[in-house]
């Protein structure tokens, strides 16, 4: 493959930043500007010069021999003075020899991935980890980015091979001296990872509410203290407010860090009948919007109820405390009266639910697990029937595995890898 550099840190000025080159010709292209590279895996300061001789800059160099790199092949880091003016002049001096090219978005985490340092769930965890915003997701990145989920699919993956040959030498050499009934083995075997699968497959749902942030609706009848509640827990003003009714037409989103997990507040159209047709759609959108939030906040007049059904870890709050004397189970947006209370509540209620999340954190995990355990029904159903389906069972077995082989890349993954790595941004 190509030998490609890029930088890898975030453009623009900074203290350092680092070029990254890898591939066969790495070290030759930067030993070319340098006088003499530092030994595989030790760092060293060199001047990096131009073709003509002038000095670019003095940088730290370090080297990585093929097998012993984040890529899998010879990479260089070139960790140098973080101008514009500093990193456009090393780059230029590396496009402009034979052999080098700029690398694509995440072409070295692609280049990790086919040289097998990497997995493809690693690959997402390490997306997943740099796109991480608060404690939660950075927790939940690194445990997928450290391999967890791999080892498990490689857990599982030898129990079925384990009951798939079982059941081959029952096929196979029905005739020879093999134990003639492999079934209890088998179904032992295929329980226990149809029960993982399905437990992994039910902590799916939280874990991607964690990575893409829980939603939260603050929902009451118009001018109930909705958008100044939104605007406490937010810090600044997000939405307007007035005394006029009916102020609040589209749903407001604001995203924040609530005690370390990702959650985005939605104020909602206060929900009346109404005639005007701009506001009607709001409600319908603030229903729509409030039945589907993983917690909603309702605010309600002393002695109302909610105007749609509370769940049961739903808040009620009477609104405008301020105006009510402050009762019990009362919240203001502009006194702070009960905010730091909602805060501690609504964090409890998610936090509980985020403790449920697996090592699997998307879509394509739980289509994967729903997949295999359906694989596996089938087998235990067909070993229920006698040893006439066992051909079968196998075929499902052989299925099974291959579900589990797509979760960490080792076949038909070629329709995701371009949405992943087109994630990624340069150098990266």
């Amino acid at each position: 493959m190509d030998t490609i550099f890029a930088l890898s840190t975030a453009p623009g000025k900074a203290g350092v930043a680092i070029i990254r080159v890898s591939g066969a010709g790495a070290f030759q292209a930067v030993g070319s500007l340098v006088d003499g590279l530092p030994r595989p895996r030790q760092s060293g300061l060199r001047n990096f010069k131009a073709p003509d001789g002038s000095l670019l800059d003095t940088a730290l160099v370090l080297t990585f021999e093929a097998g012993h790199s984040f890529t899998g092949e010879a990479t260089v880091e070139i960790h140098c003075h973080g101008s514009r003016a500093v990193v456009s002049a090393i780059l230029d001096a590396l496009g402009g020899q034979d052999g080098l090219r700029p690398a694509e978005p995440g072409e070295f985490t692609r280049r990790a991935l086919e040289n097998e340092t990497l997995d493809l769930a690693q690959v997402e965890g390490l997306a997943d980890l740099i796109e991480a915003e608060t404690e939660a997701q950075r927790r939940q990145a690194v445990r997928v980015l450290s391999g967890q989920l791999g080892a498990r699919a490689e857990e599982w993956r030898e129990k079925l091979i384990r009951a798939a040959a079982l059941l081959e030498a029952t096929i196979d050499f029905a005739d020879e001296d093999v134990p003639e009934d492999v079934s209890p083995e088998v179904l032992s075997l295929l329980e226990s990872v149809r029960t993982e699968l399905d437990r992994e497959a039910s902590g799916v749902g939280t874990a991607e509410r964690i990575r893409e942030g829980f939603e939260v609706a603050i929902v009451g009848a118009p001018n109930v203290g909705k958008s100044t509640l939104l605007n406490a827990l937010a810090g600044r003003d997000a939405a307007i407010t007035s005394e006029v009714a009916g102020t609040t037409r589209d749903v407001i989103e604001v995203r924040m860090d609530l005690n370390g997990l990702p959650v985005t507040l939605l104020d909602t159209a206060g929900l009346r009948a109404t005639e005007d047709k701009v506001e009607s759609i709001g409600v319908d959108r603030a229903m729509k919007r409030a039945e589907t939030a993983d917690l909603r906040v309702f605010l309600v007049e002393p002695g109302q109820e909610p105007a749609m059904e509370a769940a049961a870890e739903d808040v009620v709050l009477i609104g405008k405390a301020d105006l009510h004397g402050c009762p019990e189970n009362s919240i203001s947006g502009i006194t702070g009266h009960g905010v730091p209370a909602l805060i501690d509540s609504v964090s409890n209620v998610l936090s509980s639910r985020a403790a449920n999340a697996g090592v699997a954190t998307r879509m394509r995990h739980r289509e994967a697990f729903i997949s295999g355990s359906e694989c596996l029904g089938r087998a235990m159903a067909h070993l229920g029937l006698g040893n006439e389906q066992t051909d079968l069972a196998a075929e499902e077995l052989r299925s099974a595995v291959r579900r589990l082989d797509s979760l960490v890349g080792r076949v038909d993954v070629e329709a995701v890898l371009d949405e992943i790595f087109l994630s990624f941004c340069l150098g990266k």
